[in-house]
């Protein structure tokens, strides 16, 4: 697998060219983490955000018996790992008033990574620090994931990812 990486600025340029390389630079960012972080995934449905999480998940040491799925109906699953990982997907949520209605201060306390699918019209105080993957499609496996970095722990995840050969 040798995947193409192209940094522009402040944004890192992956492109993957399977389901399973997709999943492989999820894994190698679950490695790299070592304390919680916001990760924003946008992209059309189909783009792979889920497949990114569950290679994610995987990185983190979320034990093999628990199956990543998509939260689309539950809005947020937890998994327990090296560092606790809560899946969010806000695809159903039209807006989000309340947030404390949800339960995210809590979520993004700064304890656990914190992975939200269709993170767009979550409130910006979430993601004031965090790394951003946009997932595009290209065809029918490949996709260009272009990362950009807010803070320093965020930045730091995205300069090991730009060396990473998934």
């Amino acid at each position: 697998m040798n995947p193409v990486n192209h940094s522009l600025q402040n944004e890192l340029r992956i492109t993957t060219r399977s389901l399973e390389e997709t999943r492989a630079l999820g894994h190698a960012l679950g490695a790299y983490i070592e304390s919680g972080i916001a990760i924003a995934l946008t992209g059309d449905l189909g783009s792979g955000k889920t497949a990114f999480v569950q290679g994610l998940a995987r990185g983190l040491d979320v034990p093999e018996r628990f199956y990543i799925t998509s939260p689309t109906y539950t809005l947020i699953n937890e998994y327990p790992g090296r560092l606790r990982l809560f899946h969010i997907d806000l695809y159903r949520i039209g807006d989000i008033d309340e947030p404390a209605d949800l339960g995210f201060e809590e979520i993004f306390d700064g304890s656990a990574v914190v992975a939200v699918e269709w993170a767009g019209i979550l409130p910006e105080e979430f993601l004031s620090e965090c790394l951003h993957l946009e997932l595009i499609i290209i065809d029918n496996v490949s996709r260009e994931i272009r990362i950009t970095a807010k803070g320093a722990a965020a930045e730091k995840l995205r300069e090991k990812l730009a060396g990473e050969k998934i």
